[in-house]
């Protein structure tokens, strides 16, 4: 009898570290099918990762290295002129999972929106809620990008879709229900998220603020926010979302800490009354989870964060707030009196994919 575990090689995105946190109930979910599991990833990655997972093992593999402007015009200019080097990025990654392919034994490969990694020689899943492109520059633009990036796609065995399959009230709108579908074989695996529901409600602190996302626009938002909360006299605790940095003082009733784990993390959402963050997808999707009252604040000239955060106020699923002349004691009192919508679907259907992908890499081992 083959007893042989199948070998995953699992590789996330590194713009930002949401994909790499959004991979994590599906690393989880591979190790309590037996399997092996292998991350690509760059070490700011491997550190996220490996507090939750310390015994699995990391493969170095370089990132898009994704820079952002100081506001919104200078961030969607550097998106324009990145747009080679991400390019070279994607055929770079290419041709490092063609050579350690040959000399590693891997049964599947599990992509989040890393575009190169595929291959005939495995089942190779793709993972991206962004099918319908929203750049900032245009529909014709955005047209161009989504016909570029489906030439890749449709290289993939399937892509897997975080997100609900219910076109009245899902996470990403367009996003991930776009007019026109990749040919690949595409699966919606519901809102993914590290957290556990909260067993209890009652407020212990009145806000929570976790910051995220790439530099320099991260500590712009902090910088914002550390001055706003020079008034505010309610009960706080900031996350600040890095790791290698020396920590900053605490002030008024507000605890300010530098990262937290997904078991620390979910305790202090539980606890809040109002979370303010960014609002990329991986944000989105814990938020919605745990049915918390939120304020999103889009990254300035990222146009998929402005598009989700348009998308869930107009849903009524969260407050949304502007970076430039952010004022907190304003947005606070509307979150506060706001009713927010829950969005009911089920938490497991990514597990019937992991399965389904796991059962067919045994079933091929026996044949």
């Amino acid at each position: 009898m083959n007893t042989r575990k199948p070998v995953v090689l699992l590789a996330p995105l590194d713009w930002g570290l949401g994909h790499s946190i959004r991979c994590i109930p599906i690393i989880n979910e591979l190790l309590k099918r037996n399997c092996e599991v292998l991350v690509a990833c760059n070490p700011k990655q491997k550190q996220v990762l490996s507090v939750e997972f310390p015994s699995i093992q990391f493969i170095h593999l370089t990132g898009y290295d994704i820079s952002y402007g100081h506001n919104r015009l200078a961030t969607l200019l550097r998106f324009i002129r990145q747009t080679p080097k991400i390019l070279m990025a994607i055929k770079r990654e290419q041709i490092w999972l063609k050579e350690f392919l040959k000399t590693n034994r891997v049964d599947a490969v599990i992509s989040d929106n890393r575009y190169g990694l595929y291959s005939k020689l495995v089942p190779s899943v793709f993972i991206t809620h962004q099918l319908g492109v929203r750049s900032g520059l245009g529909r014709m633009v955005d047209f161009a990008i989504q016909k570029k990036l489906y030439s890749f796609i449709n290289k993939f065995s399937s892509c897997w879709v975080p997100d609900s399959a219910d076109l009245t009230m899902n996470a990403a709108g367009k996003l991930s229900h776009p007019d026109q579908l990749p040919n690949t074989a595409v699966e919606y695996i519901g809102c993914l998220s590290r957290l556990e529901k909260c067993h209890e409600y009652s407020t212990q602190n009145d806000l929570l603020i976790i910051l995220s996302g790439p530099e320099p626009q991260r500590t712009i938002l902090e910088n914002i926010l550390l001055r706003e909360l020079k008034t505010f006299y309610g009960a706080g605790v900031m996350v600040r979302g890095i790791i290698d940095s020396n920590p900053i003082g605490s002030f008024n009733k507000t605890t300010v800490i530098n990262y937290a784990s997904s078991n620390e993390l979910n305790k202090l959402i539980c606890k809040a009354g109002v979370v303010i963050c960014r609002s990329g997808y991986t944000s989105v999707m814990d938020l919605l989870a745990l049915g918390k009252k939120s304020i999103l604040i889009p990254t300035p000239g990222q146009a998929e964060q402005e598009y989700l955060a348009k998308h869930l106020r107009q849903k009524n699923l969260a407050i949304v707030a502007k970076q430039e002349g952010l004022c907190l004691k304003t947005e606070l009192e509307s979150a506060i009196k706001s009713t927010i919508n829950v969005v009911s679907d089920s938490r497991d259907k990514y597990k019937t994919a992991v399965s389904a992908l796991v059962e067919s890499l045994k079933n091929e081992k026996h044949n």
